[in-house]
């Protein structure tokens, strides 16, 4: 990833945030989601980060890979957030949509399912916004009802842009104690720094089974 790159993923996601952090209230609609079948015992809700293909992304496929070698027995589904995570980051709003609905779903019909919330980069970003606005606005139109603590058991995120705004996750009074907001030292999305290849450094450095051991204790 170029460095002209890094540079629109801080500022226009860092824009995003901002603008979704100071919404104003309009009327919620759910977005639709796809039915699961069946109820695994552990569900990740996973946003890839930008230009990544379809899916997970391999940071997000790295973590799930690394928590299913660390819950035993019980069985892991995963849901890819659904959105463009393309160049375009006020797009990400479509993402924090589609993954509250998701979430939204499985709380209705999968009750005893425990939660696990994760993103990379823009798709932290995403999860940023469903965590942290309790109101619908700049099109995110399907905030999480009051009971989702009760059901998401662990939030992960890595290279979030919103710590280099210094608003991490585990600074929220909601999710604080179950976040891991992991930031490379250098990382230009996460931090001060100007160390364009440790954005990509996720899997490779250990931080997504850092991310691993720190959620499989919470479930």
């Amino acid at each position: 990833m170029s460095a002209s790159s890094l540079r629109r993923i801080v500022s226009l996601t860092g824009a995003a945030l901002t603008l979704a952090l100071a919404a104003t209230v309009l009327p919620a609609t759910p977005a639709p989601t796809a039915a699961a079948e069946g109820c695994p015992d552990i569900e990740v809700v996973f946003a890839r980060g930008t230009d990544e293909p379809p899916g997970l992304g391999r940071v997000g496929q790295a973590f799930v890979d690394s928590l299913r070698g660390r819950v035993g027995g019980r069985s892991v589904g995963t849901y890819a957030v659904n959105y463009p995570a393309s160049w375009d980051f006020l797009a990400a709003a479509g993402g924090a949509n589609d993954a509250s609905g998701h979430i939204q779903w499985m709380i209705a019909n999968c009750p005893d399912t425990r939660l696990v919330l994760g993103g990379y980069s823009q798709g932290a970003a995403v999860i940023d916004v469903i965590a942290a606005v309790p109101v619908p606005g700049v099109g995110f139109t399907a905030p999480l009802p009051p009971n989702t603590p009760e059901h998401v058991a662990a939030i992960a995120v890595f290279g979030n842009p919103s710590t280099r705004l210094g608003l991490p996750l585990t600074t929220s009074p909601v999710w604080g104690s179950r976040s891991i907001d992991l930031c490379i030292a250098g990382d230009p999305v996460c931090s001060g720094g100007d160390d364009i290849p440790a954005h990509s450094n996720y899997g490779p450095a250990g931080l997504t089974s850092q991310a691993a051991a720190f959620v499989a204790g919470l479930l």
